[in-house]
């Protein structure tokens, strides 16, 4: 079949060259013969051959038969330079056909399907105004002595349908023009560079067709060279639909430089190049089937959705062994290159093996992050829960035990002894509540909760054993989270230069920039801190890290320590 229709369609242009250059009566407006036939036979056959390349590619795709009929109707509109009255009549009747052809195909690119009713309609339209506003034109006379539909001789109404007819296909030319700089506004620039040519060579050539129409219709300059133009952007479309497949079949046959590159042991990120450069996609990625987490995850362990079908995103699945291992999220342009994405899923089996325990090691460690996280705010909302509990149990207690003390007090006023006793246990009752309340400062102090983060660090650091000069520049309060552990890395930071620093004076600043909340502490004191000797600063680095933040000491003997918490506060 496919060497009929390739037979066919060297014949279909050895015949419009033959016509054109044998025909005696040629309209000077056409240009020359020679020239008009050669672009002629370039555009008849770029649409046949490359419709039948794609076609032989892409058995069960529309575009490579919508390609040839496109090549074929080019063919049959050349007949008008046939001196028969029988094939010339044929030809005037399909001689606005092409255009509209050309318009269905670049609309139909890449699966030979239209996309929704406006493009349906503006496409049927065209072909109802292209052949049947062209046999009106024809009943009314002007095309020589050869036309069979002639019935009466109205050189005045044929004009006017004939300006008609090329307005209206030259306004269709253009709206395909919009429609496929809508797809491009709506789905991005296409990320391969040879599917970008095809569609721009598709608009360039609509665009030539309409001004070629509308420089006939509204008598504008060089129309002879606009038409041989026009002829040399409709030839250039196909021709970049068919450098794109040689691209991928060039593709597929570097699939040894993969093979090649997947030998030396690749880590992540080079093997989602060496996939790139072989798929000819820069924007791919890969993600790793995790069976332990029942999810897919990047190779940095991060959670991974699986774009929907129809979404600007499309996946292949990678299988060993009849296992599920990865998946590749590629230009959906790809789908029309199964052999290519099938051979590179099967060279990756055992570099994506290798992928996959990284990724499954990132997760755990992401899960591990959670855990901590989760442990560290689980522990603070049971702190809140046991300062709560003693402020309004055990304290309130002690006070009202305190208060009845003094009322015990007025009635015993005369016995020395009775009094000694009371005065005795009120001081108790007033250590006690003192201890309480310091353990309960401790566990939550209940003036960050009420009054933000200045306000707390100012409290500690007026009870501080050294010298604390304070900076806080916050312009609104931060997530709970953040200002206890602020409050904590200060607190312990306090603590810490008071038991071992033997330092004279501490510096404070906390702030806010660029969405991280820096804090810092400095003493003058001995330096020489370990994180690693005691539990206070590893404490500190556990909380800060839970947060996705990191905690750095800087600690040189007789250099005093300073200490800077980073943590992310989007």
């Amino acid at each position: 079949m496919s060497w009929v229709l390739a037979t066919a369609g060297i014949a279909a242009a050895a015949i419009s060259c033959s016509l054109a250059l044998s025909s005696e009566g040629w309209d000077p407006e056409l240009g020359e013969p020679l020239v008009l036939s050669m672009l002629a036979v370039w555009v008849t056959l770029s649409y046949v051959l490359g419709g039948l390349f794609a076609w032989r590619r892409r058995p069960d795709s529309a575009f490579g038969p919508l390609m040839i009929a496109a090549g074929f109707a080019n063919f049959l509109s050349t007949l008008t330079w046939a001196p028969s009255d029988v094939p010339f009549t044929i030809g005037q009747s399909v001689d606005l056909l092409p255009p509209v052809v050309f318009l269905h195909v670049f609309l139909a690119f890449p699966d030979g399907r239209l996309r929704g009713r406006f493009e349906r309609t503006l496409v049927a339209t065209s072909y109802a105004v292209a052949f049947g506003l062209e046999v009106v034109r024809m009943n009314f006379g002007g095309f020589g002595p050869h036309n069979l539909l002639e019935i009466q001789s109205n050189p005045g109404t044929e004009e006017v349908v004939r300006k008609v007819q090329l307005s209206i296909v030259s306004v269709a030319c253009l709206t395909g023009v919009l429609v496929l700089a809508a797809r491009r506004v709506r789905e991005g620039r296409p990320l391969r560079r040879s599917l970008t040519f095809v569609v721009d060579a598709f608009g360039l050539a609509l665009v030539m067709v309409a001004f070629l129409f509308l420089s006939v219709v509204y008598g504008g300059p060089w129309v002879v060279q606009i038409r041989w133009l026009t002829f040399v952007t409709l030839g250039l479309a196909p021709a970049a639909f068919v450098a794109g497949l040689l691209s991928a079949r060039l593709a597929r046959s570097a699939l040894g430089d993969l093979i090649v590159e997947l030998r030396a042991e690749l880590g992540p990120s080079a093997l989602r190049d060496a996939f790139a450069r072989a798929l000819r996609d820069p924007s791919l990625t890969l993600a790793y089937w995790l069976p332990e987490f029942g999810s897919w995850a990047d190779v940095e362990g991060r959670s991974v959705r699986l774009p929907e079908p129809g979404s600007e995103r499309s996946v292949t699945l990678i299988d060993r062994d009849g296992a599920r291992m990865a998946a590749l999220l590629h230009d959906p342009g790809l789908e029309d290159e199964p052999e290519l994405l099938a051979a590179v899923g099967a060279a990756a089996g055992i570099a994506l093996e290798n992928g996959r325990l990284q990724a499954e090691q990132g997760a755990h460690l992401e899960e591990l992050r959670g855990s901590r996280s989760r442990v560290i705010e689980a522990g603070q909302r049971e702190r809140q829960r046991l300062e709560r509990n003693l402020h309004d149990g055990a304290q309130q207690r002690l006070i009202a035990l305190s208060l009845e003390l003094s009322l015990l007090e007025k009635q015993v006023a005369g016995d020395a002894d009775a009094q000694r006793r009371l005065d005795r246990a009120r001081r108790e009752v007033a250590v006690t509540l003192e201890e309480l309340r310091s353990v309960a400062h401790g566990l939550h102090p209940a003036v960050l909760s009420g009054h933000g983060l200045e306000v707390a660090l100012q409290s500690i650091a007026a009870k501080a054993a050294v010298a604390v000069r304070l900076n806080v520049n916050l312009e609104s309060r931060l997530p709970e989270r953040i200002e206890v552990a602020a409050y904590y890395i200060v607190s312990e930071s306090l603590a810490n230069i008071a038991k071992h620093a033997r330092a004279a004076a501490a510096n404070i600043a906390v702030s806010r920039l660029d969405g991280v909340v820096l804090v810092e502490v400095a003493d003058d004191g001995v330096g020489g801190a370990d994180t690693e000797r005691g539990s206070g600063l590893r404490g500190l680095a556990d909380r800060v890290e839970a947060l996705g933040g990191k905690l750095r000491v800087w600690s040189p003997p007789g250099g005093g320590t300073r200490l800077r918490a980073e943590m992310p506060c989007a």
